[in-house]
C-alpha cells in the first residue's frame, strides 16, 4: 500500500467578502481517521466547500497540498482525479440518473479502464454485499426519492468503488437509522484499513460509538481550538464545546 499525505496549510476561507475559516491547519495521512467537531456556524461545512472549488468559498490564504503538490487552485474535477472524493452534507438530488450509471460514468472518468456496463454492475453488487448496503440502490436515481439514510450509504457504495486517497464526508452520520449507521461505519473502518484517509465532519459525539478516530480536533470561530484523541469525546459530553 502507497503511503500519501494531504496537506492543509494556514488555509483562510472567505464567503461574500466574510472570513469564515482562519489559518486552519491539519495533515492527514493514508488510513488515518480524523474526525472535526464543533458548534453549528463554526466553519467546518465552509472549509470543506472550499476545499473542493464551490464557488461562494474562497481560499483567500494558504495551501492544499496533495503529496507535496499544490492542488489549491485545481479545479474541482481534477481533484476528484488525482483520487479525492466529498459527500456533501446536503446531497443534490438527480431524477433521471441512477446511481449505478452515474458511479459507471464517474469511474470511467476518474479511474479509466474498459469495464464493460455488465461487469461494472457485477463490481457494485459485490462491494453493496460487502458492505451490507441494500443493492436495490444502485437502480434507483441518484438521491431521489431515497431517505437521507440510503442517500448516505449511497455515498458510502460510491467511495468504495472509486477508492480515494482521502475522502472529506460531512455529516455522513446525520439522516440516518442505527442500522444505517452501522453500515456506514463499518464501511469507513474497512476503507481506512485499505489505505483511505479520512476527515469526517460532525457535530454529533455519539459518531465515536461507531468507530474509533486516529485524532479529534475540535472547530469553534473558523479555528481548531483543541486536538488529541478518543479522550476529547467525554469532555464534550461533560461541557459541550465550550474550552
Amino acid at each position: 500500500m502507497q503511503n500519501h499525505r494531504l496537506e492543509l496549510k494556514n488555509i483562510t476561507v472567505n464567503n461574500n467578502g466574510k472570513k469564515v475559516v482562519g489559518d486552519f491547519s491539519l495533515t492527514i495521512n493514508s488510513g488515518e481517521v480524523h474526525i472535526l467537531m464543533g458548534p453549528n456556524g463554526s466553519g467546518k461545512s465552509s472549509l470543506a466547500n472550499a476545499l473542493f472549488g464551490h464557488p461562494k468559498y474562497e481560499i483567500s490564504e494558504g495551501k492544499i497540498l496533495l503529496d507535496g503538490e499544490d492542488i489549491t487552485n485545481h479545479a474541482t474535477d481534477k481533484k476528484a482525479k488525482l483520487d479525492l472524493f466529498l459527500s456533501m452534507q446536503y446531497l443534490p438530488e438527480i431524477a433521471g440518473v441512477t446511481m449505478g450509471q452515474f458511479l459507471f460514468k464517474a469511474y470511467q472518468q476518474i479511474k479509466g479502464g474498459d469495464d464493460s456496463v455488465l461487469d461494472f454492475h457485477k463490481k457494485i453488487l459485490e462491494k453493496a454485499n460487502e458492505f451490507g448496503i441494500d443493492k436495490s440502490l444502485i437502480s434507483k436515481h441518484l438521491n431521489s426519492q431515497i431517505s437521507g439514510g440510503e442517500k448516505k450509504q449511497s455515498e458510502v457504495l460510491q467511495m468504495a468503488i472509486l477508492g480515494p486517497k482521502f475522502a472529506v464526508l460531512d455529516e455522513i452520520d446525520s439522516g440516518g437509522d442505527i442500522d444505517s449507521l452501522g453500515k456506514i461505519m463499518g464501511a469507513i473502518n474497512q476503507l481506512a484499513k485499505n489505505g483511505t484517509g479520512f476527515l469526517l465532519i460532525t457535530h454529533y459525539p455519539n459518531i465515536l460509538k461507531k468507530i474509533t478516530p486516529d485524532y479529534v480536533h475540535i472547530m469553534k470561530e473558523g479555528r481548531i481550538v483543541k486536538s488529541g484523541g478518543h479522550e476529547i469525546i467525554g469532555e464534550i459530553e461533560k461541557t459541550g464545546f465550550n474550552e
